[in-house]
Formats: C-alpha cells, sequence, structure tokens
C-alpha cells in the first residue's frame, strides 16, 4: 500500500512501492485519506495532480483511491487490516508537531501487522 497526498511528487513513492512489488504476486494499493471538509477538488492545482497521481497509478498497475475521513491513522489502520497489507510506503512527514507526525504514530500502531518503509523527501 502507498500512502500518498494530492502532490505531483508523490509519484515517487508510486514507482518505489511499484519496484518492491516487482514480479510478486499481490496488488498495489495507493491511497489517498482527505479529511472532511478539506476541499481538494475546489482547486484546478489539485484537481490536475489528483489527476496526474491517478495517471500514474493506472501506469504501475495500481488503483489510486480517496477515502474521506477525519481519522486518517485508524483509515489507514483499517485498510492495511482489511486488504492483508503486508508493506506500507509513505514520505517522509514535515509534520514540526510530533503529536501529528503521522509517520511516528502509523510506526506506534502497525507494529507486526505490516513493514512501514518511509521515503526521505527529495
Amino acid at each position: 500500500m502507498v500512502c500518498v497526498t494530492q502532490q505531483k511528487t508523490c509519484d515517487r513513492l508510486i514507482k518505489h512501492g511499484a519496484d518492491f512489488l516487482g514480479a510478486e504476486e499481490g496488488e498495489l494499493f495507493v491511497i489517498h485519506v482527505a479529511k472532511y471538509g478539506f476541499n481538494f477538488l475546489g482547486n484546478s492545482q489539485e484537481g490536475e495532480a489528483l489527476e496526474y497521481l491517478y495517471e500514474k497509478a493506472k501506469e504501475y498497475g495500481a488503483n489510486l483511491t480517496v477515502i474521506r475521513s477525519n481519522d486518517v491513522l485508524k483509515t489507514l489502520m483499517d485498510l492495511t487490516e482489511k486488504n492483508h497489507i503486508s508493506h506500507i510506503v509513505l514520505g517522509e512527514s514535515s509534520e514540526a508537531d510530533q503529536k501529528n507526525d503521522m509517520v511516528k504514530n502509523l510506526k506506534k500502531k502497525i507494529k507486526r501487522k505490516a513493514t512501514l518503509e518511509v521515503i526521505p523527501s527529495e
């Protein structure tokens, strides 16, 4: 499972997930969780970025799924369990606030359920 934002730079995460999967049997999930009230398509640049990520996901044989949830961490955990995810790829967090650091919080929750791979910012 590759976790992305609506930024076009997330295509490198999708590529990394596809490279990791390689010839292995399995499905590549590309997920974007948007909080309720976040108008991610109300701005043309964000819409273009999502369209770009959709095309990139398709290029690597994955589907881009956008899910609305105010609890991003719980949503990612639920998807991990529901889809029997063994490996999660996400970008390095830019959150300065430790409480809101998605990477750190996901590491605590995921424990032995899946391997978490954090890709550093470019």
